[in-house]
């Protein structure tokens, strides 16, 4: 039970997401591929309405912070940089993209600040949520898994 509460939290943990918690699933616990697979994608997914909900309408009240503020402004410049060409040219499948591939500063988190501040609808969110935690959930998993196979390889079991 431990272990899939760690699984969870991980998923939901900003800037980690699938990237920490499908490799932890694979090296720490006793669970099957698919199994981390299913709780890590669902719980991704799952976190995208919510965290597209906090931008929409829970966010300004934390901007009259000031510290708040200027952390938000940084963060929403960088994003903006980063997804303005995806979706430009794109659009919904760029956003997929965007949060699918499984690099620092992408996935639902950022995918979700861009999309509130490029005026995307919740469902197309949604669906470019839900195609980009596939496609990073796949990424992750193959690395993972074949990254255990060459460990295996190199280190000799006595």
């Amino acid at each position: 039970m431990q272990e899939l509460i760690y699984l969870i939290g991980l998923t939901l943990t900003p800037f980690l997401e699938l990237r920490a918690s499908i490799p932890y699933g694979v090296f720490a616990t006793n669970f099957s591929l698919l199994s981390i697979f299913l709780i890590c994608v669902i719980t991704n997914i799952l976190l995208a309405p919510i965290i597209y909900f906090f931008y929409d309408k829970i966010i300004h009240i934390f901007l009259k912070i000031n510290v708040i503020n200027k952390c938000y402004q940084k963060i929403v410049t960088r994003t903006q940089k980063k997804v303005h060409k995806y979706v430009e040219k794109y659009g919904i499948l760029g956003l997929a993209v965007f949060i699918g591939i499984p690099l620092p500063g992408s996935g639902v988190y950022s995918g979700a600040l861009a999309a509130h501040l490029l005026g995307f609808r919740k469902r197309d969110f949604f669906l470019a949520a839900t195609i980009g935690v596939l496609i990073a959930g796949v990424i992750v998993l193959l690395v993972s898994t074949a990254g255990n196979g060459a460990w295996n390889i190199l280190i000799k079991k006595i």
